[in-house]
């Protein structure tokens, strides 16, 4: 029987790379790649594969959300998140919402076979590396969940719209992209706004990238300047409060 595997990349070289790697192993073979978290979506529907090699910094939707959509439509795939980063923040939040393991991109080529092994034979996979950060980490800053992060201080919802604000879009394409209004973004925004105390778009930007949620700024300007379809901020988001002084719920 052959392992079927689609792969989640944003990256041609890397994909490509991939490729090359699981065809060479016995038993495995790659049916489809995606290049963001809703095409990663769709071919999960359609290929039905037995694992996904999932990156978390895509364009768009993330890996994060991306693999708790298919888990919760689909939980027999096999989600092996494939990333750079190794912080406990991105580590648990992947295990929270499904992923079966977890692989960094700068892995031996053994130790990414042994991964994909170890996920497709029902097990569970954390790299070296990351195990004992995360072990450091929690003795020396205690518990994960109680550590007032960044991370952590933002809903699901927020860090989406944190990411998409960051990459240039305004309210409104944010607001078609995650299926709300413009003015629910923009309440979502002011609110994730006052609880990192950001005063303006350059501070959002750089939060972002400090968090990992994008690469580099796709479009600085709109995010800065706004566009027509709304301001980018509220007037008043340079005081730290909402717009209408309350803390909106994720939806």
């Amino acid at each position: 029987m052959t392992y079927r595997i689609l792969i989640v990349e944003d990256h041609n070289l890397l994909r490509h790379g991939l490729r090359s790697m699981i065809a060479a192993l016995p038993g495995y073979e790659v049916v489809g790649e995606a290049r963001e978290g809703k095409e990663a979506i769709c071919e999960a529907l359609s290929l039905h594969p037995d694992m996904i090699l999932m990156d978390l910094s895509l364009p768009g939707m993330n890996g994060i959300e991306a693999t708790a959509q298919i888990k919760r439509r689909m939980p027999d795939i096999r989600i092996l998140v494939l990333t750079v980063y190794k912080t406990d923040e991105y580590v648990t939040e992947a295990l929270r919402v499904g992923a079966d393991g977890y692989v960094l991109k700068d892995a031996s080529y053994d130790e990414f076979v042994t991964a994909i092994q170890t996920v497709a034979g029902g097990k569970k996979y954390i790299c070296p590396d990351v195990s004992i950060h995360l072990i450091n980490d929690f003795l020396r800053r205690g518990d994960p969940k109680k550590a007032a992060t960044p991370w952590n201080k933002l809903t699901a919802r927020e860090r989406s719209i944190l990411k998409l604000v960051a990459e240039g879009r305004t309210n409104r394409k944010t607001g078609e992209f995650l299926n709300i209004s413009a003015k629910t973004v923009e309440k979502h925004r002011a609110n994730l706004m006052h609880k990192l105390g950001l005063r303006n778009a350059a501070e959002l930007i750089l939060m972002a990238l400090d968090m990992g949620l994008i690469e580099h700024a796709s479009n600085p300007s709109h995010a800065v300047n706004g566009a027509s379809d709304g301001p980018a901020f509220p007037s008043d988001i340079s005081s730290g409060k909402p717009p209408d002084g309350s803390m909106m719920s994720p939806e």
